[in-house]
Formats: structure tokens, sequence, C-alpha cells
């Protein structure tokens, strides 16, 4: 396997990880303008009301209640991630693997750990446990705090689709390093915050991005933020990760 991307290919990303995880949850930018950065992608919603999904060119608002729906096209973002997928790698993932297990095949699918990479996974799960953010009041509470009453939610015997991005270290506080994954079926009515899940059988898709467009939000309230903070990596595993 070649050990680089051959064609270039840009992922855009409206604000930082790091100012979401300091309660900078209102953004400028509205759904409408982020499908035209990409038909892919990921994120959150102004107020952290519901995860965000983007699959074929639609944007998903994925609920607390574990419910899904097409999202409102001038609903505003304070933080996304988007790009047209194109699937360049492809394999048929192994039966009834389990998400670490198919992180580390991942892995060995990308032809190099210093590119980006948005992951698609289509397929049957055996199982898929998932969380929501719940929408915040202000003042806004930091995103440690505003996580503390996610609910989980367990999706069985269900196809659908795992959409996100394999980011690389170097990019902590930019965005969530390592893999970053959401969850819609096939309905288009329930998903989430992907903890974890078993793939019965389905494809992996992988499109490499070599370039970064990154759109910082013009506020006092980013302007003030801290976006370096000493517990970075405990906040990311927190609000992340949540073991």
């Amino acid at each position: 396997m070649n050990d680089s991307p051959v064609t270039r290919h840009t992922i855009f990303q409206n604000s930082l990880m790091s100012a979401l995880l300091d309660g900078i949850y209102d953004g400028e930018m509205t759904i409408g303008e982020l499908l035209g950065k990409g038909n892919f992608g990921l994120g959150t919603f102004n107020a952290l009301d519901g995860e965000m999904v983007i699959i074929d060119g639609v944007c998903y608002k994925l609920r607390h209640d574990g419910t899904a729906s097409e999202a409102d096209l001038g609903e505003h973002t304070p933080y996304a991630v988007a790009t047209n997928f194109v699937p360049r790698i492809r394999r048929q993932a192994p039966q009834n693997i389990r998400r670490a297990d198919l992180s580390a095949f991942i892995d060995e699918m990308t032809p190099s750990e210093n590119y980006m990479y948005a992951v698609r996974i289509t397929g049957h799960f055996v199982d898929v446990t998932t969380r929501t953010v719940v929408k915040q009041q202000k003042p806004y509470p930091p995103m440690v705090e505003a996580v503390d009453s996610d609910e989980e939610h367990h999706f069985t015997d269900v196809s659908g689709v795992i959409a996100g991005f394999r980011t690389p270290i170097y990019e902590k506080g930019i965005s969530v390093p390592g893999c970053h994954v959401h969850f819609i079926d096939d309905d288009r009515t329930g998903g989430g915050h992907v903890l974890d899940f078993t793939l019965a059988e389905g494809v992996i898709e992988l499109c490499p991005g070599t370039n970064l467009d990154l759109r910082l939000p013009l506020t006092s309230a980013f302007s003030g933020a801290n976006l370096d903070p000493d517990d970075l990596d405990e906040q990311l595993h927190a609000t992340e990760v949540k073991d």
C-alpha cells in the first residue's frame, strides 16, 4: 500500500473542539451554509441541542432521547466537520467485530496516520451504544459538566451508518483525536454519538483528507475562550469517550 494519499482533498471544520469544551455553544454558521462545504460530516447544534450527522447531503439532528430527524437549514452550529465524501479506500469488515478491534482494522487500512480520514461504515449491527447531549441553557457550563446528564441508548439488530472522522493526534484541541463517529439507522429515525458497537457485517469506506479548511468564529465568546486548558486530554476523554 502507498504511504500517502495520491489526490488532494479538503476537509472543512467550523470552530475548534477546545472552544466547545470551554462552553462556546453558539455559532454563526447555518446548516445550509455547512452543507455547501460537504455532503458528509458531523457536529452539534447551537446550545448543544443534539448531535449532528450528515449523510448523502442531508443533515440530521440526533436528539437526547435517541430519536433523529432532518435538521432545519436555518439552524446554526457551533462546531462541525464536513467534506464531500469520495470512498477511495474500501474494505469488507470482519464479521461480528467490536469497535476497538475495528478501530485497529481501520488503522491498518490507512496509508498513513498523519492524514485525516472521513470514515463511513455501512452495514448491519448487532448493537450500537450511543449518547446524545442535552440542550443547554445560558450561562453555559463547560462541556464536561454539560454531558453529565447524557443518557445512553442501545440499538440492537439494526442496519445503519456510522459516520465521522479519524483525526491525527497532532490535531488535538482543533478536533477530536482518533475516531470520532456518530450513528444513524437506515430509517433515519434514531442515532447518536457512538460509544461502542458490534458490527455483524458491513463495508468500511475511507476518504483521505490532505487539506484542512478551518473557520474560526468572530464572536467575543470565542475571543475570550480558554483554548489550551491544562487538562485537555482529560476533558476530551470525559466528553467523547465517557467510559
